[in-house]
């Protein structure tokens, strides 16, 4: 079978058939929605992590079909994004041009790799039909007040003069962060930045997940990300100051413990110290300040990195033990997190600690490990041993002080709280109520709950994006243009490098920036930021099911009909914010009635999928030389052997390394399983029709009940292993095989190589019965699972020595057994020399010989 012939062949049938794959809006069939995370179509085409994540999920697609389902299996392209931007300027090509041209040569190696997606439903988030919708949902989060301006650090590289997201900023030899475009020393700026308002919906994005099959782990994801706190808001009063700094904090029952406070370098209280300390101050201060704007989030807070502050010459007073405490100010505090500063408690915390140890700031114990387990826990490394019960006194208490201020921070929040006034006493986390309820009694702070995650910057000074449509006025404010105007179409230009002050280059597009406000009518200018690549990939999901539609994003009943995502496949790197993101699209589209009110949720199951390394177990990358182009392959072996090698490598959710030498023996398989089916095709056609014997019935029912289940719970290398065992048990018996499980086999085979099972359906299907792809999945005959041979152990002196095998039909005889025991090859070194005394059967499952 030349994979080359076969190939041509039936791309150019499907291509004559488009009906083939495409799900029906209307249909009496149960819906299942496979998604696969749409690609950004990239100059260097399809990679081996596309081939793979898009295969798993096409066999699983392949196999609902088959299985009776209307399967909706789409694709579209993320084409927004910096790196078409780039290699726009780089190359002096529209990013449109290079889109179109992308995009065709990703469709184009999709279908070749007969992936079965529905084209029909096609969207390309560069499309302006498609961001009109984009756009749509902008406005409407911004009338909901979700929507709004404010000033945000971002990443700014001096030399391109533009803000830089995180993945473009690298670290260079030297530990710098440098422009990953021209590789000067990135610095931290502040600008007026859109944000859209997803902490009001983070209660409800942890509550939704109850509604999911999502694995725990993704689960975990989400909710980390979240990262719900509840603890307390409590007041610091600055000394000589009628001023207060304000702190949340999730230990409220270590405020005894609070020995110094540190602010974030970019706190209003910071700005305010110009006027209030001396010169010299002032200057290492703001020296300090200007140093941290260079620094990411992720490097300030990086728990292993050496702590750096600067002491503010203020105090403030703790208002439990109403002792004057220092203020600092360090980087490592973030000012969009919490309050933007803290009440630092070196005694149970493990950076406070780092801190207080680096400036030698107090650290002083309030909560102490009543128990000897725990206390036990914490010490043994200081005792060298556990401490036995009854040895814990006041000693103990004197070598924990010791421990805590010299060695590690206790940061369990377990233990009996000390040193702290009125709460000595107090068990932790048994009265963490009681300590909050004495907090608010007296005033000085209140419950209350924050979150890790923080609103979303929805602002990009690039061009290749969404226009985000809003227009100011000096008069009026902002104001989104009206619905009917919609799209913005993002206009043309010739250069798109950023102007000199790091704006978009559409502020250079007077024609396109100036504009007539909407409410007074006089002169107003549009919105030049566009918008981040997130934003038209977390509703895509929605417009495949209506990608055509005028009025509404997609209309009602077909929603209805489609939704939820019933499995969405995609990479681990998204499980946190590409799933957030979309999860509240949808949430906040929930709430304005643009989706069923009964579908609360996007999707219903997340599958990861896992990672390909190169040959030599790395990361593939041109510059290591170990990047496999699916093209090359499977214009070497053809697509099928491609397709079953990705999924046979191992685990669909695991790490796997390239192997040549399995994806030959992959090769072999699939040529021997054609070759044992083509020959017995032939011998049916020249013989009498025979149905296949038990034996045999068996073994088809066991491989399609095993490639069944397999194929549910993506454990496709084992469905694939399934189909080796059962080609290697019929290899001298297919022409006893039935034409009918003939069929099943082929059948099987289908979701794996598509382009090989279509030619073996071929071979002898009538033109009427169609396509392998349309047929009925194989069904089970639980009659024949009745195993004919049994496996029992024989024993000697109750010590198992080996296994014969039992005929169902000689089950019962137990002389016949108790002689296959005997007789055994392996029994008889045991048997030699000795007497047997008694021989035991149980049926079916041992023969104990008792011998002397």
């Amino acid at each position: 079978m030349d994979f080359r012939e076969v190939e041509s062949k039936w791309q150019k049938f499907w291509e004559e058939h488009p009906d083939l794959y495409k799900a029906q809006n209307v249909s009496s069939r149960e819906k299942k929605y496979v998604l696969v995370e749409f690609p950004y179509p990239s100059g260097s085409g399809l990679h081996i992590g596309h081939t793979f994540t898009f295969t798993g999920g096409d066999v699983y697609a392949r196999y609902l079909r088959m299985k009776g389902f209307e399967v909706l299996f789409p694709m579209g392209w993320d084409a927004f994004g910096l790196p078409t931007e780039n290699y726009a300027i780089k190359t002096k090509q529209k990013p449109q041009k290079i889109t179109k041209e992308n995009t065709e040569m990703y469709k184009s190696q999709m279908k070749k790799l007969a992936f079965s997606f529905d084209w029909s439903r096609e969207v390309n988030t560069t499309d302006p039909a498609y961001y009109k919708w984009t756009q749509w949902i902008f406005v409407q989060l911004y009338k909901k007040g979700l929507a709004y301006k404010q000033e945000m650090p971002i990443n700014w590289c001096p030399s391109c003069r533009i803000g830089l997201a995180n993945e473009e900023v690298l670290q260079s030899k030297t530990g710098k962060n440098v422009c990953e475009r021209c590789g000067a020393e990135v610095e931290r700026r502040t600008i007026s930045q859109w944000v859209v308002k997803i902490t009001d919906y983070a209660d409800r994005l942890i509550e939704g997940l109850e509604k999911t099959d999502f694995i725990d782990k993704v689960k975990a994801a989400q909710i980390n990300w979240i990262g719900k706190s509840e603890g307390a808001r409590v007041k610091f009063k600055i000394k000589n100051y009628d001023e207060e700094l304000e702190v949340f904090t999730t230990r409220p029952d270590t405020l005894f413990g609070a020995t110094f406070m540190v602010v974030a370098p970019e706190h209003l209280f910071v700005k305010k110290l110009k006027e209030r300390v001396g010169g010299k101050k002032w200057s290492e201060i703001e020296n300090y300040v200007l140093e941290s704007k260079k620094k990411s989030d992720l490097e300030r807070t990086d728990l292993v990195k050496e702590k750096t502050g600067v002491w503010t010459g203020l105090h403030a007073i703790n208002p439990v033990s109403r002792e004057e405490i220092e203020i600092w100010i360090s980087d490592f505090v973030l000012g969009n997190y919490g309050t933007g500063a803290i009440m630092a408690v070196p005694a149970h915390d493990q950076r406070d600690w780092d801190f207080a140890k680096k400036f030698r700031l107090p650290i002083r114990p309030a909560i102490y490990p009543k128990n000897l387990k725990n206390l036990n826990k914490f010490m043994s490394f200081y005792w060298g041993g556990d401490m036995e019960d009854g040895q814990e006194d006041g000693a103990t208490a004197d070598e924990f002080y010791h421990v805590v201020g010299t060695i590690k921070p206790y940061v369990e929040a377990v233990g009996e709280i000390w040193g702290s006034g009125d709460w000595n006493g107090w068990e932790v986390p048994r009265d963490f109520d009681k300590v909050l309820d004495w907090i608010e009694k007296k005033g000085i702070g209140e419950r209350s709950t924050t979150y890790h995650i923080r609103d979303w910057i929805f602002s990009r000074q690039h061009y290749w994006g969404e226009p985000i449509p809003m227009i100011y006025c000096e008069k009026c404010g902002w104001q989104p243009v009206d619905e009917s105007d919609l799209p913005i179409v993002l206009p043309e230009v010739e250069a798109y490098e950023p102007t000199e002050d790091g704006q978009s280059p559409l502020a250079k597009i007077e024609e396109f920036v100036n504009c007539k406000c909407l409410v007074c009518g006089g002169e107003a200018k549009r919105e030049t930021d566009t918008m981040p690549n997130w934003a038209g990939s977390d509703w895509y999901f929605l417009r495949y099911i209506d990608p055509n539609n005028d009025t509404v994003i997609a209309r009602e009943e077909w929603l209805k009909k489609w939704m939820p995502v019933d499995v969405y496949i995609g990479g681990d790197e998204h499980n946190t914010l590409h799933l957030l993101y979309s999860r509240f699209i949808y949430q906040f589209l929930w709430d304005i009635g643009s989706v069923p009110k009964e579908i609360p949720e996007p999707y219903y199951k997340r599958i990861s999928h896992g990672v390909i390394l190169g040959p030599d177990n790395q990361r593939m990358s041109k510059s290591k030389g170990n990047v496999i182009v699916p093209e090359t392959v499977a214009d070497k072996y053809g697509v099928d052997v491609l397709r079953m090698y990705l999924m046979f490598m191992g685990p669909f959710e695991g790490t796997m390394a390239w192997n040549e030498k399995t994806l030959m023996g992959v090769k072999r398989f699939l040529e021997k399983y054609s070759k044992n089916i083509l020959k017995a095709i032939d011998n049916k056609q020249s013989n009498v029709e025979s149905d296949s014997s038990n034996k045999i019935k068996l073994i088809i029912n066991k491989t399609i009940k095993g490639v069944s289940e397999d194929i549910e719970r993506f454990s496709y290398n084992t469905a694939i292993a399934k189909l080796m065992e059962a080609n290697n048990a019929l290899v001298d018996k297919y022409n006893e095989v039935s034409k009918e499980d003939l069929r099943s086999l082929i059948k099987l085979l289908a979701p794996f190589a598509p382009y090989t099972a279509e030619e073996l359906w071929a071979y002898w299907a009538k033109a009427s019965e169609g396509s392998v792809h349309q047929q009925q999945w194989p069904e089970v005959e639980e009659k024949y699972l009745i195993e004919d041979i049994f496996r029992v152990a024989v024993a000697v002196n109750g010590k198992v020595r080996s296994e014969i095998e039992v005929s169902s039909e000689d089950e019962n005889d137990e002389q016949k057994v108790l002689l296959l025991a005997r007789e055994d090859e392996k029994m008889k070194s045991w048997l030699v020399g000795k007497e047997i005394v008694r021989e035991i059967y149980v049926k079916g499952k041992m023969v104990n010989l008792v011998v002397k």
